[in-house]
């Protein structure tokens, strides 16, 4: 409860310096305090995905931030200061889902009526329940995820988002609306080239169950066939039960289950735990909530990543 309520008082603090920030001179998280610098439309983005889906789009037209730094989870991260003071000054601020970035809904409604206009990039989409456990557990902890917020991990999904989000930038800076709508129509043509692939490849799966740390994967799970069992719960940081660790272990002896999958961002040592009981190893199935600067400027994007993450797949569904 502590927890929960110093989380509240810290956001709060940061609506009140922002406020005053807001009319200020006062620079974003990557140095640049809205669109009237460089006449470029300005878009703060909260991690990663939301990042790529909108610099696919904007390109050169515009400058995109992103707030969340690719070491830190997701999940529990939440704004200084100067992050809000960012979003205050911004165009356009592009979130996930209030079931991610949690915070949103307080920062919006305690901002000012000239700040940028959020967009909400998982809008019109059907979200998964989490289990009735892991609602239990947010309502002790502080954080709504009791709805899985991780629709950018399927491909399907992932061009749902970036249609809304080239909406809202086309209706923000009309003049460039052609130059946005390609962008946008070629993006998206990767991305269904990219579920074409996972269709194709899937669909000769010998296997369709996996086990996961986190329950990021519900949504590639349910678009391709696959059943996903996770370690924990939506959020990587959860401790499973004795009792959910002998549940699992009796589910990968059952599936004859191989490999343990955990992300890069979060620890593995629940993976690692469950792995050694069974005599598996683990990989990697990244969620795509971090990515580092120094991969983005080796050019690695959403979709490098989604084909790595499909190729670590077929070590385990693929095996005879």
């Amino acid at each position: 409860m502590f927890k929960k309520w110093s989380g509240i008082i810290v956001i709060a603090a940061c609506f009140l310096i922002a406020a005053g920030c807001g009319n200020s001179s006062s620079k974003g998280s990557s140095g640049s305090s809205g669109s009237s610098k460089n006449g470029k439309l300005h878009v703060v983005t909260t991690f990663y995905p939301m990042y790529e889906f909108t610099k696919q789009i904007v390109k050169d037209k515009g400058d995109v931030d992103i707030l969340i730094p690719s070491s830190v989870e997701p999940h529990d991260w939440e704004p200084t200061p100067k992050d809000i003071a960012g979003i205050q000054n911004a165009d356009l601020f592009v979130f996930n889902s209030e079931y991610m970035e949690t915070w949103v809904p307080s920062a919006e409604k305690s901002m000012s009526s000239d700040h940028a206009k959020f967009v909400k990039a998982s809008k019109g989409i059907d979200l998964l329940k989490g289990s009735d456990e892991e609602e239990e557990e947010h309502e002790h902890c502080g954080h709504d995820h009791s709805m899985d917020p991780h629709v950018w991990l399927s491909p399907v999904l992932a061009q749902k988002e970036v249609k809304t989000i080239t909406e809202q930038i086309v209706k923000q800076d009309p003049k460039n609306k052609a130059y946005y709508e390609k962008n946008s129509k070629e993006y998206i043509a990767k991305l269904k080239d990219l579920d074409k692939l996972y269709r194709t490849t899937l669909n000769k799966a010998a296997k369709k169950e996996l086990i996961t740390q986190h329950a990021a994967f519900s949504y590639l799970a349910k678009e391709y066939g696959l059943k996903q069992v996770a370690i924990a719960g939506l959020s990587p940081e959860e401790e499973p039960s004795p009792a959910k660790l002998a549940d699992l272990k009796t589910f990968a002896k059952q599936h004859d289950v191989k490999i343990i999958y955990f992300e890069e961002v979060a620890s593995p040592k629940v993976a690692d735990t469950l792995a050694g009981e069974i005599g598996a190893k683990t990989e990697v199935l990244n969620t795509l909530e971090g990515l580092s600067q120094k991969e983005r400027d080796k050019g690695i994007g959403y979709i490098d990543i989604m084909e790595k993450n499909l190729d670590a797949l077929k070590d385990s569904l693929l095996v005879k």
